[in-house]
């Protein structure tokens, strides 16, 4: 039974595609709103750049500890329901953030903020999953890239608090009471996805597919880069490149904005280029263009290195998760969530790297240590033959 012959819907694919899109630029909106004024947070706690990188490991420490139990709950009481609470939850926790004075109220909101971006994350992708099946055409990417184009919004928005200032607390309740407003009106176009009442126990760990752990790291390298512009460009826009009020968020809005452009070309221009070649050119450039930011730290410069490292990073989880999906050897389910699950962890260290780095060098040359990783991606997808016959499937996808 396909996807598609396995929901029902009194609503038109349109509405429910809208509804779905609703959420994810929700959570990217969310996401960005804490991102854009990581700067102000830091100044106000006093935090050294070691001490913000291990306080930003909250986060993701919530995201992974969720990780055995999101999927299961999405399955054992469906996506439409886990997504309305952990969206409420998600805005809320947000409020938080803005609340906090020590620098231990800043791990425990974060980790907070983490557990219920998490059970947004997985709910809303499978929502994703079940509106694509109501179209004849690939229509994933639009979502991520609403999410992208959130992230460019929430950082507009912050730098507007930033110039007008306006505390955290009053910004992100802002966004709060947007969020949970836009959720009352749209959660009745979700889709009703299969549950199933015995999602429980765990699965027994096993080494995955030799691909699959070859596009896991292709993975890891593009999120650990991906992570360090999310937490850390304001942070070197404001110490390294010596911004000054607004222009802080500046290299966030703009690797933001290029990412989003490169979600919804990325698809094109892989069918154009090839797989193989979009993946080698991306992690090119997300050398490139840190080490542009690296070697000339001026406001000018920074922001078009941020720009290519948006464009750099912005293709290639999709093609990583379209070309896992097509190993034979394994599902397409378990294959995508392998693929996603090592590279989360680049997610989740890449930014407390940069932070410990930042610590004994200097930033500047934290971000020189990311920008190798765009090399490695070059090299990895050298190695994997997969993606070449998946070449010929994408414009049929």
């Amino acid at each position: 039974m396909t996807i598609a012959s396995s929901i029902t819907t009194s609503f038109t694919r349109s509405q429910v595609r809208i509804a779905v899109s609703v959420f994810f630029f929700c959570q990217g909106l969310s996401f960005a709103s804490w991102a854009s004024r990581i700067p102000d947070i830091k100044t106000s706690l006093h935090l050294s750049e070691a001490g913000l990188g291990t306080i930003l490991l909250a986060l993701p420490v919530g995201q992974l500890l969720t990780m055995p139990f999101s999927g299961r709950a999405v399955t054992r009481f469906g996506s439409k329901y886990v997504l309305r609470i952990a969206i409420v939850g998600y805005a809320l926790s947000l409020t938080t953030i803005g609340l906090v004075n020590e620098p231990w109220q800043l791990a425990l909101t974060l980790f907070a903020f983490g557990v219920f971006g998490n059970l947004c994350n997985i709910s809303v992708n499978t929502q994703a999953v079940h509106a694509e099946a109501l179209y004849p055409r690939p229509i994933m990417a639009s979502f991520h890239g609403l999410w992208s184009i959130a992230g460019f919004t929430g950082a507009l928005i912050g730098s507007l608090m930033m110039n007008l200032e306006i505390k955290p607390n009053y910004h992100f309740w802002i966004i709060a009471l947007f969020v949970i407003a836009m959720m009352l009106y749209f959660n009745k176009y979700l889709l009703l996805t299969p549950v199933s009442k015995s999602a429980s126990g765990f699965r027994k760990l096993t080494m995955p597919h030799g691909s699959l752990l070859l596009l896991g790291v292709i993975a890891f390298c593009c999120l650990s880069a991906e992570g360090c512009m999310f937490d850390w460009s304001g942070v070197y826009f404001k110490e390294v490149v010596k911004a000054e009020g607004s222009l802080v968020s500046l290299g966030y809005a703009s690797f933001m904005i290029m990412m989003a452009t490169g979600r919804f070309t990325g698809d094109r221009l892989a069918y154009k280029f090839g797989r193989k070649k979009m993946v080698q050119l991306s992690g090119i450039l997300i050398f490139t263009g840190m080490m542009i930011a690296v070697l000339f730290p001026t406001i000018i410069t920074a922001t078009i290195g941020f720009l290519i490292v948006g464009f750099g990073v912005s293709s290639i989880i999709p093609l990583m998760y379209s070309t896992a999906g097509k190993i034979k050897e394994v599902a397409s389910g378990i294959a995508i969530a392998t693929v996603s699950g090592i590279g989360f962890f680049g997610f989740l260290m890449g930014p407390p790297l940069i932070g410990y780095i930042a610590e004994l060098a200097g930033l500047q040359y934290s971000f020189a240590v990311i920008a190798a990783l765009g090399i490695g991606i070059t090299l990895l997808i050298k190695r994997i033959k997969e993606i070449t016959s998946a070449n010929t499937k994408l414009h049929h996808a």
